[in-house]
């Protein structure tokens, strides 16, 4: 396994969102600096897991394939990276979001994986 540079330092990151537990988010966003673009809630794989996965919107499936792509983070942590989505952080598990230019909708028509 890789160690990723990432553009945010801990000692960089703002109490924004703190207590969700953690979440997935790619390398687009916390190492090359993509906004979020796409995020869902799923139900969560453990006692920690907030069930966020944030994804830049530009991941393929080979992207994704790799698990040197994405890692496990605080929820606050990807909060900043892109505070756009603190809005939505309490939203329920099966809540699916996509951000088109500067607005975020509500997305319908996408499956959450199991």
């Amino acid at each position: 396994m890789t160690n990723p540079k990432y553009r945010l330092k801990a000692q960089d990151l703002k109490p924004l969102r703190l207590g969700l537990g953690a979440c997935l988010a790619t390398n687009r966003i916390t190492v090359e600096g993509f906004p979020v673009h796409f995020m869902y809630r799923q139900k969560p794989d453990h006692a920690e897991d907030s069930g966020w996965r944030f994804f830049s919107g530009t991941e393929d499936d080979d992207y994704m394939n790799d698990p040197d792509n994405s890692g496990a983070f605080d929820v606050n942590t990807i909060a900043n990276y892109d505070p756009s989505i603190l809005p939505f952080l309490d939203a329920s598990i099966g809540s699916v979001f996509e951000r088109e230019g500067d607005r975020w909708g509500s997305v319908t028509d996408f499956e959450i994986p199991e």
